[in-house]
């Protein structure tokens, strides 16, 4: 398992773990349609990355309210932007999960990847890959 969040840094509040909620949550709200398997799958994917599982539900809620507070997606990819690439990928694959879980990308949702790759200096062929890894399991 992948851990983006030192030991020590698994608390709610430590920035990155909120950061990449925030940004799970912004891509599950963009079609303005945040579900209850858009959650889950946020909640799986930050379980996965190092958050602790009893804390979750206090993360997704503190989480909500930032990213609804928030502007800009600069934000939380600021922070995001200078982890391991294993680590962003796993949050890549997160995020098509969340759009794909609907089964349709809408333009504001494949805008958003786009833009993602470049502020988490991932390359688009990369991207694009795991796009089509998520496409497959869905279909």
């Amino acid at each position: 398992m992948f851990s983006i969040f030192k030991k020590d840094e698994k608390e709610n509040n430590h920035p990155s773990t909120m950061a990449v909620a925030c940004l799970l949550i912004h891509s599950a709200s963009i079609d303005e349609n945040y579900t209850d398997k858009e959650k889950k799958i946020i909640k799986d994917a930050i379980i996965k990355m190092g958050a602790e599982a009893g804390n979750i539900d206090k993360i997704i809620h503190e989480a909500e309210k930032k990213e609804k507070d928030s502007n800009q997606i600069l934000d939380f990819t600021k922070e995001i932007k200078n982890i391991d690439e294993e680590d962003k990928k796993i949050i890549i694959e997160a995020l098509w999960d969340i759009i794909y879980s609907d089964e349709d990308a809408d333009m504001y949702e494949t805008n958003l990847m786009r833009r993602l790759s470049g502020l988490l200096y991932l390359d688009s062929k990369v991207v694009g890959d795991i796009k089509e890894k998520v496409r497959q399991k869905k279909i």
